[in-house]
């Protein structure tokens, strides 16, 4: 019986092959006898073609597999790149070398690399070819959000009008310095000749600073806080403002250079600045009310998602409307921090944490270690008249952003800047990776372009290997002897400076010790009610039970033994119910 089915199934499918035969026009010559071609033939004409050489592929197909392998290469040498500097700055923890910033190790990393690239050889052809996309949706969201999400140290509302004057008035001060006088002297022949927009673009560019030592040391020095919150809130938001101004004066492209278009770049500015903003204000905000009001403080694989979805949000509708999502994304971040930070779980608020720092790490160490490998692997053309040139003009830029505008600063603020504190602000304006990686991006005629990424290569290296290293003797030399330097808490390495699982000092301080006025005594009023959630005590113990389990179980997995006496030895930090109860 299977038998006789099995031979229905073959001659079903023979007369199907053979109607299809005479239904399409066959290519296939007739008989001899003028037939149309055999069963047999027919039956050949179906059977599954064989692997078809790789010589005989269209050139589509073999593009598409010889990028998917160039692909795989440069992902599995990025992470080469990653485990290497991982090490290095471990080492560099480890052994204490603290005034080693762990940017200049990565890239002597890259270096290093691009060094044995090029005695062996080994050229990879897009490596000159930074991908705008890679940089603006990849490597820099993650940087921005980090520094704004761990911005919020309990006084940074308190100084936002001050923050506000350094980082957009000192960065479009900066920019113009730089700029025109980079124009100027072109006209006059000293320099290479760049057009107006161009020069403004790049001292747009060239003005987003990185003052990792100063901070350093004012942490070292144990200033005041309301003055590390001046530099490091300048520091964080120089960096959104710089790409968006530069987006803004690029937009003059099309146009003459004339005082319309600078006041259309600068109306502009202003427009792209604001709306981007608010719009990661908003999100943060609708991040902060959705996490108070829905309970997911149980699942915190969803409220991490959750938040994470936030993050991205205002980004994609920035851009989506031809804002900044860079401002938006900074914005959010901050906001994020002050209000739906509160609104987590225990596990959560340490998870989101460490990923944020994580991925920015891995982000920042493939800025520079490119930045690295591009010292010798580029072709670089020098324009040595060019570099010195534009060195002076960021020195002339950045005093006439700190010095006047501090004065303008002192003016209502009840702790003032010290000329000493301003001259260590005006010589560690260090230029770092985001100068760099917007200057690879910028579309400019191919001479122009590399003449540019070589002279901002050789100023960022400039400023973080001399400048870097002479903050410390420059304040030594200015300082008194009432100040001393703490050898235990200086450290260059930023990794190093955020090594605790959980930034205490990311928490607000007492809010009872915050003087209420202005936008403080708004926000304590009316935004922490109504955007943090009012924990129960029952909810806080439930927390704290739930952060204690966590680490019994880690100990009881290495094989020790919780007991009373454990438990009176090592007890839960953290504030007590009273202060949390405020919060």
């Amino acid at each position: 019986m299977r038998l006789l089915m099995i031979v229905a199934v073959g001659i079903f499918v023979v007369a199907s092959c053979a109607a299809a035969e005479e239904s399409v026009p066959s290519s296939k010559p007739k008989s001899a006898n003028g037939s149309k071609a055999s069963v047999e033939d027919t039956i050949v004409a179906v059977t599954p073609a064989k692997e078809v050489p790789k010589e005989l592929l269209t050139p589509a197909v073999l593009d598409a597999s010889d990028e998917e392998e160039r692909t795989s290469l440069n992902i599995f040498f990025l992470l080469i790149i990653l485990m290497l500097s991982i090490f290095l700055t471990h080492f560099l923890i480890k052994f204490k070398l603290h005034y080693v910033p762990e940017s200049v190790a990565v890239v002597f990393i890259g270096a290093v690399i691009g060094l044995i690239m090029k005695w062996t050889g080994t050229h990879f052809e897009d490596l000159e070819q930074f991908d705008p996309q890679t940089f603006f949706i990849v490597l820099l969201p993650p940087i921005i959000f980090e520094s704004g999400y761990s911005l919020h140290k309990g006084n940074f509302f308190q100084n936002l009008g001050s923050i506000l004057l350094f980082a957009v008035l000192g960065t479009v001060i900066s920019a113009v310095v730089v700029g025109g006088g980079m124009y100027g002297l072109g006209l006059a022949g000293l320099v290479y000749k760049f057009t107006a927009v161009e020069c403004f673009a790049y001292g747009s560019l060239i003005s987003a600073v990185d003052p990792v030592a100063t901070l350093a040391i004012f942490h070292a020095l144990d200033v005041n806080p309301t003055l590390n919150m001046l530099v490091f809130g300048e520091s964080v938001l120089n960096d959104a403002v710089s790409i968006v101004l530069t987006r803004s004066v690029l937009l003059m492209a099309d146009d003459s250079a004339n005082s319309t278009s600078v006041l259309k770049a600068i109306w502009q500015f202003i427009i792209m600045f604001t709306l981007s903003a608010a719009v990661g204000v908003l999100f943060a905000l609708a991040s902060a009310f959705t996490l108070k009001h829905v309970n997911l403080r149980k699942t915190p694989a969803l409220e991490f998602s959750m938040l994470l979805i936030f993050t991205y949000m205002p980004y994609g509708l920035s851009e989506a409307l031809k804002l900044s999502g860079i401002m938006a994304v900074l914005f959010c971040g901050i906001v994020m921090s002050h209000y739906a930070h509160f609104n987590l779980s225990p596990v959560c608020q340490v998870n989101v944490q460490q990923a944020f720092r994580s991925i920015a790490f891995m982000a920042e160490t493939c800025v520079f270690a490119y930045l690295g490998m591009a010292i010798f692997s580029f072709v670089h053309h020098f324009q040595f008249s060019l570099i010195i040139w534009i060195i002076m003009l960021c020195f002339a830029g950045r005093a006439l952003n700190i010095f006047p505008l501090t004065a303008v600063a002192n003016l209502f603020r009840q702790v003032t800047i010290d000329r000493k504190m301003q001259c260590i602000m005006w010589f560690s304006g260090l230029r770092g990776a985001i100068a760099f990686a917007l200057a690879l991006t910028l579309k400019f005629d191919e001479e122009k372009r590399r003449i540019l990424v070589t002279t901002t290569l050789v100023i960022v290296l400039f400023t973080i290997l001399v400048l870097g290293s002479s903050t410390l003797p420059l304040l030594k030399f200015l300082n008194n002897e009432s100040q001393s330097l703490d050898a235990d808490k200086f450290t260059l390495s930023k990794t190093e400076d955020q090594r605790d699982a959980v930034d205490a000092e990311h928490l607000e301080e007492n809010i009872a010790s915050i003087s209420m006025r202005g936008f403080s005594q708004f926000d304590i009023k009316y935004l922490i009610p109504f955007f943090r959630r009012k924990f129960t005590h029952d909810e806080m113990l439930a927390g704290r039970q739930e952060m204690q389990q966590l680490t019994d179980k880690w100990y009881i997995s290495l094989g020790g033994n919780v007991d009373s006496n454990d438990c009176e030895r090592v007890k839960l930090t953290g504030p007590s119910l009273d202060d949390e109860t405020q919060l």
